[in-house]
């Protein structure tokens, strides 16, 4: 049965490029970023691995901790390691998960058959502090995931799950906010003491809650 938002992510024990993890005890209290690869040394997720190692800080400010996956094993998941540090000029910092039984994958709903029978889909799952799914992307093996966007929906996703707001088509961090609808009018300048602007009756704008 294929997970959807709001389910709560599976826990899974798996050997990884650094050892034995457990999705749970590796998370902790962190949000969490888990995302899947065809097969190691395919060119556009060594170029998505490396973005995401050069991005360490700006997820550990979010609080997110990031998993990759890939189905073959822990001595490929190594060498490809090497590859990825030299030729994005990184260090990859972050586990990766060797899923040769493909367990991981079933889990998630990794694998679809016509788009292939046995390796992966580029699928990214988001998963909240409650270990509950947030967000789910799958891409097409020719396409490279945006990890600026995927920053910018996590940014939505914890500001969101906060504040009685939403966020607008193309929002970035720190720009105005939607009131969402059921907060009455006349109850906004109470919740939001910074001020509102009445677009229309159901579109009410007012600045990020939670910067100063």
């Amino acid at each position: 049965m294929a997970l959807r938002l709001g389910d709560i992510a599976p826990d899974f024990t798996a050997e990884s490029s650094v050892g034995t993890i457990n999705l749970y005890d590796f998370l902790g209290d962190s949000w969490g970023v888990l995302f899947s690869h065809p097969a190691d040394y395919t060119p556009v997720c060594t170029t998505e691995l490396g973005r995401t190692a050069k991005l360490a800080q700006e997820f550990a400010a979010r609080n997110t901790k990031v998993l990759a996956l890939s189905v073959d094993d822990v001595e490929s998941h190594k060498g490809w390691i090497q590859d990825i540090n030299e030729t994005q000029h990184t260090t990859v910092n972050f586990p990766i998960i060797a899923d040769k039984d493909k367990k991981v994958a079933e889990l998630y709903d990794m694998i679809h058959p016509n788009a292939s029978e046995s390796f992966t889909v580029r699928s990214l799952f988001v998963i909240g502090a409650d270990k509950k799914v947030k967000l789910i992307i799958s891409y097409p093996a020719s396409t490279g995931r945006n990890f600026d966007e995927i920053l910018r929906v996590i940014d939505s996703l914890q500001l969101t799950a906060n504040y009685s707001v939403a966020t607008p088509a193309d929002w970035k961090n720190g720009e105005d906010v939607v009131v969402i609808p059921a907060i009455k009018t006349a109850d906004i300048p109470a919740k939001f003491p910074k001020g509102f602007t009445e677009v229309k009756p159901y579109l009410r704008l007012t600045p990020q809650p939670n910067i100063d």
